[in-house]
């Protein structure tokens, strides 16, 4: 006899495990089908946990505290001998930090009565799930419900395919066992700035090389170009409408071909990454009479509340639009599990937050001033630095600053953007005031504690009136 679920969630990455172990809280018999084999073992956590967000901040941490021993403890009058890093020691506790977030994953599906299916899941018609296991036989299993969230893979690009240890993607980026003298990156967008970052800091000479000439287009512009001009001191150069046209390896370098303004070029690597985007993971995840249908993105086809043409099927994550983030998916995955719980649930999408994990982060949450001019609305802005703020300066870690975009009209809050120490926190206090719908003047009025870096965003906050404190202001009009 056919196994049956109440709720059969293919795929055990960040959105998929939260929406089991949450449809498990709400009374459901619930399975989650994951195949992913990491290190050689059965892993949960999806791309996330075992080869993204959580071993690139890893190795970013230890880099960063390589890079600030190394340049930055003498400004606080510590010296220090010769400083190295073991390479070796830094991938094995990445690989413990991972290892035990999957493996706490697999104790809360077990605390919850989540039985965990270990091998490939496929949606056939009539809402069954074909269930392919790592050892024995194939079955068929009768579904109530399901949620598709198989996640994204990194898109490959035929002019630099990959080869093993020498051009690879951000997974095999995430593996090198010593410090490449000269590394290339296709790629400016998050992962290919954050892993560039990560070699950089260790002594690589780092190339990133991207298609269009616009640096971060997605961030407000006044932040990526401060972005572009920290990270260029940093060391990294960044050429911008640098299209790759060819790569050839040969030995244990690889030649790189690409083009400009200024003609056709070529750089040679000691390493290269291709960290050009993801797409999403369809392949085999549903049969052609299951009824799923896809956009002209390839992404499954899904409402408001990540229902697909299917009655009972849900789809979640990088699977469905909007931005591919861990978070996004998270909170889809807790959505639909209150939905098919018989409760109400709807995510806020205008209140996503995006972070690039560099140094400094950035950080954003909302409209950017660019997008709010181009949907007519007649705005406000306020910007503070990070430069005279105490914490910051005590801290040594005073670059970048907060804005805010605000409504003319309304004084409604619309968008929020950071780059500085802690953005990625920082943008949580927008993030939450977006979400109760509050005004600059809601801002203006708290307080905030002295001395932190928060006070930057209540100055920042001030300034879209002209009445930062510890700034000179021009007059607002």
């Amino acid at each position: 006899m056919a196994q049956s679920f109440d709720l059969v969630v293919i795929g055990g990455g960040p959105g998929g495990y939260e929406a089991a172990i949450r449809a498990a809280q709400l009374g459901m018999k619930v399975a989650c089908i994951e195949k992913r084999l990491h290190k050689g073992k059965p892993a949960l956590g999806g791309t996330c946990l075992n080869v993204g967000c959580i071993p690139s901040k890893a190795l970013l941490d230890s880099t960063h505290r390589f890079h600030d021993a190394v340049h930055g403890l003498s400004a606080h009058g510590i010296t220090v001998g010769e400083v190295a890093i073991d390479v070796k020691a830094m991938q094995a506790r990445k690989d413990t930090v991972v290892g035990n977030l999957t493996g706490g994953i697999a104790q809360l599906f077990k605390g919850n009565g989540v039985t965990w299916l270990q091998g490939s899941g496929k949606l056939l018609a009539g809402r069954k799930v074909e269930f392919t296991p790592l050892e024995g036989a194939v079955e068929t299993i009768d579904a109530q419900h399901v949620i598709l969230a198989t996640g994204s893979v990194p898109v490959n690009i035929p002019v630099a395919a990959l080869v093993e240890d020498l051009i690879v993607d951000s997974t095999g980026a995430l593996e090198f066992q010593s410090v490449p003298k000269r590394l290339g990156v296709i790629g400016a967008g998050v992962i290919g700035l954050e892993l560039g970052s990560v070699w950089s800091r260790l002594g690589a000479e780092v190339v990133v090389l991207e298609a269009v000439d616009a640096f971060l287009p997605a961030c407000d512009k006044a932040v990526a170009k401060e972005a572009m001009k920290i990270l260029g001191k940093q060391g990294l150069d960044i050429r911008l409408g640098a299209r790759v046209t060819g790569t050839e390896a040969k030995g244990k370098s690889v030649t790189v071909k690409f083009a400009d303004k200024d003609g056709e070029h070529s750089e040679v690597f000691d390493k290269l990454i291709v960290a050009v985007g993801r797409r999403p993971f369809t392949d085999g995840v549903f049969s052609t009479d299951s009824g799923i249908t896809l956009d002209e993105r390839r992404f499954v086809h899904v409402d408001n509340q990540c229902r697909t043409s299917v009655p009972g099927v849900y789809a979640i994550g990088d699977l469905v639009r909007g931005p591919m983030l861990a978070h996004k998916a998270m909170e889809e995955g807790m959505m639909v599990a209150e939905l098919i719980g018989g409760h109400h649930a709807q995510v806020n999408y205008d209140t996503i937050i995006g972070v690039i994990y560099t140094h400094p982060e950035i950080a954003w949450v909302g409209k950017t001033e660019e997008q709010a001019k181009s949907e007519g609305i007649d705005i406000k802005t306020g910007q503070f630095a990070f430069a005279v703020n105490g914490r910051a300066l005590a801290s040594n870690d005073a670059q970048g600053f907060v804005k805010f975009v605000a409504d003319a009209a309304t004084d409604r809050l619309l968008g929020m953007h950071v780059i500085g120490p802690g953005a990625g926190d920082i943008v949580h206090q927008g993030m939450i005031s977006l979400e109760f719908g509050a005004s600059v003047e809601d801002l203006q009025l708290m307080t905030f504690a002295h001395p932190t870096l928060s006070e930057v965003v209540h100055e920042a906050a001030l300034s879209v009136d002209g009445r930062a404190i510890h700034a000179v202001q021009r007059k607002k009009k």
